[in-house]
């Protein structure tokens, strides 16, 4: 009779924590580097990392590694790894993959984007303020890519 009138369980989304779990800043060509004009190359390349920790918890984190080249030579080399805790609750398998791809990685985004900035500045170089990134457009190419990699391994 209970199981009649069970309710489904709604599904919840829950940040329990935001950190950052690592930090790597290097300036190879310093202080050479600070004597040239500050006109840098930069690349930024992002990554995402997902560990399951228990059944409703996982941590997501957004891998952000920036590189400064002014000519041949890098100004600076910075990697973020900022981590979340998100409780994941009640979704269907089709609807974590768009949680933990795309809308955990950009509710991270700002955080990168700070702890970038800060230690970009604290290196001596000028601010550093990153663009926003469509997370949503990144996890769909992703995707994509993947479909067209399985479409070619199934035709040879």
């Amino acid at each position: 009779m209970a199981e009649e009138n069970a309710v489904p369980e709604q599904a919840q989304f829950m940040i329990q924590k935001i950190y950052t779990k690592d930090i790597s800043f290097e300036t190879p060509n310093s202080p050479e580097v600070f004597r040239e004009e500050w006109k840098p190359e930069l690349d930024l390349q992002l990554a995402n990392e997902y560990k399951q920790l228990d059944d409703k918890n996982h941590e997501i984190t957004l891998v952000a590694t920036v590189t400064a080249k002014l000519g041949d030579k890098t100004a600076f080399l910075v990697e973020v790894k900022q981590s979340g805790i998100f409780s994941l609750i009640g979704y269907s398998k089709e609807e974590m993959g768009p949680l933990v791809g795309s809308y955990c990685p950009s509710t991270l985004f700002p955080y990168v984007r700070e702890v970038i900035s800060d230690i970009v500045l604290k290196g001596g170089f000028p601010q550093l303020v990153l663009a926003p990134v469509n997370f949503d457009a990144l996890y769909m190419n992703q995707i994509e890519q993947a479909k067209e990699a399985a479409a070619k391994e199934t035709t040879h």
